[in-house]
């Protein structure tokens, strides 16, 4: 089980590094709550377990943090892709593909 908090990475105005940590509200009184653990199920799913900041109320509990869709894809995923293909490709079958652009391109 994995016991990492969920944190990015951004830069403040100084230009130093900062930590951001995922904010979770106790359902019980509203305080603010401590993640404690996380157990990842899945890539996109995982458990949270957390606890409640506020001692008189001491509330623990367990959420569910879930992917839920894309906003703007990945750039990574696209040279991903190419690189595997290419690494996949026999070379001579690569430098004949790469005459026939050129011939291609020069006929054009």
């Amino acid at each position: 089980m994995s016991k990492n908090r969920l944190k990015s990475r951004h830069k403040n105005t100084s230009g130093a590094w900062e930590m951001r940590v995922l904010k979770i509200k106790c359902p019980d009184c509203d305080s603010w709550a401590t993640i404690k653990k996380t157990n990842r199920k899945h890539r996109e799913i995982a458990d949270i377990y957390c606890q409640c900041n506020d001692v008189e109320c001491g509330h623990t509990f367990v959420m569910n943090l879930t992917f839920s869709h894309t906003l703007s894809p990945s750039a990574k995923t696209g040279q991903f892709l190419k690189q595997t293909i290419i690494n996949m490709t026999d070379p001579e079958q690569l430098k004949q593909i790469a005459l026939d652009l050129l011939e291609a391109s020069a006929a054009a």
